[in-house]
């Protein structure tokens, strides 16, 4: 048996969150319905029952059975599958449709295919249209029409729709199967359609796709967002995310990366294919993206995640005892926001044998937080009461609030300095810190500067020497950072291609800097040796 990825097979069907419950016959009755019901139409399996592999049988039951313990709804309103072609995803999301058309007891369904073009909606739906016609009494419970699929005695129907939006307020959808979602050029569609669903006590919206190559994409902003539920740093029990992929790191042609991506290899995708579509790639350097997105699920042409989350969690333990660190030396780096934006003040403590400590400290505007939150996706509300974040009045960032917090931090602490980006150096706040007292010493953001800190960040990071304590902003943002890297191999954090906020990584790359260059306590260069950048 295929090893399921961690999104589905970490979680035990029978321990949900709190709040939520596992109805093992719900769950039952979605599997019994493909194997009982379905039957494919195409290929070497036309006419033949769909026995559902593990890793789909596992993705069903967890979409249909997990439930909510205060109505007994379903959990999931939406869903990612994200896997490479020829691995049935087409196939599962026509099942799923039928399912909901005429097993899920939704009074008055109304599920809507959609893709980036109408011809692309329709593969799905024929694949349904053509499972009901191959099955007498999934037929006579319903009427077959070009684009739709009428059952009157529930008033339920299953459309295809065209890709023009603003055809398409109006819509009360129970449920939206969106195909191939990296061919959506833009959101429009996605926002309509998405919200059509608002009156429904549990709707489904379920995206099946392989991996594209536009990191400006709704695909794209879908994915990142489902990494980040799998991966624990967005809390969102509401969205369930498959996503197969082969590593990053790893060769086009090694076979493992194969069967790392294709949960039905052997089964519906030929090995044989593969071996001759990695030997094409090989030969012709221009299709080389192609096999790694279509056949590996990789994104191309994307930068990759500087941070592994796995070793980054390794610096979560121990906890940061604040008062352990209190009068003690350490150096900070300051990002400045924009008026809107966070504003991350990080303090980066030296405890010897070359490990350290982090303390972050970051503002947003009161005002503007629950925009924020919106549009980040992340509970910013959340982290303000638990403290995690400061505001400051109004709907731009105070820095008048942001010294005084600063001076207060230095009564607790003893700041040495303060790195801060060299295109701050002459802003009113840096004044002001320095008229305070504070040492405020300009850091550059090219490879220059950068280079030996993020060398050194990502060696700490592996080693689990760099302590943060487990905080779930940092981890967010150390989640979000992607790096340039020039002929020389020199690294240097990239706001531009990161994909959301990574004001924290960029203030703890400028403290570690300082510290590296004028050390408080023991030098890195005492403990580890110089770093060859």
């Amino acid at each position: 048996m295929k090893t399921l990825p961690k999104t589905v097979a970490a979680k035990n069907l029978h321990r949900q969150p709190a709040g939520y419950w596992f109805d093992e016959a719900e769950a039952s009755r979605v599997a019994r319905f493909f194997t009982r019901y379905l039957r494919h139409t195409k290929g070497a399996l036309a006419g033949k029952p769909f026995e559902l592999a593990p890793w789909q049988e596992t993705f069903l039951r967890e979409l249909f059975g997990a439930r909510r313990k205060r109505d007994k709804l379903r959990r999931y309103r939406r869903a990612l599958m994200e896997i490479p072609r020829k691995n049935g995803k087409t196939t599962l999301g026509a099942g799923v449709g039928l399912y909901l058309l005429f097993a899920d007891g939704e009074p008055g369904a109304e599920i809507y295919s959609a893709a980036g073009d109408k011809d692309q909606a329709k593969l799905l739906f024929d694949l349904g249209k053509g499972m009901v016609e191959g099955h007498d009494q999934l037929r006579q419970r319903c009427k077959l029409y070009k684009d739709a699929i009428v059952i009157e005695e529930t008033g339920s129907v299953w459309k295809v729709l065209s890709s023009e939006a603003y055809t398409k307020h109006g819509l009360n959808a129970s449920a939206i199967l969106f195909d191939e979602l990296h061919t959506q050029r833009d959101r429009e569609l996605w926002d309509v359609l998405t919200t059509s669903t608002g009156a429904r006590t549990q709707p489904l919206t379920a995206a099946f796709t392989t991996a594209g190559f536009d990191r400006h994409s709704l695909c794209y902003e879908q994915h990142l967002y489902a990494l980040q539920v799998r991966d624990g740093v967005i809390p969102d029990p509401e969205f369930l995310p498959l996503i197969f992929a082969a590593d990053e790191d790893r060769d086009f042609a090694d076979p493992q990366a194969w069967e790392q991506a294709n949960p039905n290899l052997d089964i519906s995708l030929r090995r044989d294919y593969l071996e001759s579509e990695a030997r094409r790639a090989q030969q012709t350097p221009g299709y080389v993206n192609t096999f790694r997105r279509l056949q590996l699920n990789q994104w191309t042409e994307s930068d990759v995640r500087w941070l592994d989350l796995g070793a980054w969690d390794k610096g979560a333990t121990p906890k940061i005892d604040r008062e352990q660190l209190r009068g003690k030396k350490c150096k900070a780096g300051l990002d400045l926001a924009t008026t809107r934006d966070l504003t991350a003040f990080v303090m980066v403590f030296s405890i010897g044998d070359g490990t350290y400590k982090v303390l972050p400290v970051c503002w947003i505007p009161a005002d503007t937080a629950r925009e924020r939150e919106q549009r980040d996706r992340v509970p910013y509300s959340v982290w303000i009461r638990q403290g995690l974040i400061k505001t400051t009045p109004g709907n731009t960032t105070d820095y008048a609030t942001v010294r005084r917090d600063i001076n207060e931090l230095a009564n607790e602490f003893g700041i040495e300095e303060i790195a801060v980006d060299r295109l701050f150096q002459g802003a009113q706040l840096s004044t002001e810190l320095q008229d305070d007292g504070f040492a405020v010493t300009t850091f550059g953001q090219g490879f220059y500067s950068m280079a030996a800190p993020c060398k050194e960040f990502e060696q700490l990071v592996l080693e689990g020497k760099f302590h943060h304590g487990g905080n779930p902003v940092m981890r967010w943002h150390a989640s979000n950072v992607s790096v340039e890297t020039d002929d020389a191999g020199c690294m240097k954090p990239s706001k531009k291609k990161s994909t959301e906020r990574i004001d924290l990584i960029v203030g703890s790359l400028m403290a570690l800097g300082r510290l590296m260059q004028d050390p408080t306590g023991d030098s890195v260069y005492e403990t580890r040796g110089v770093l060859e950048i």
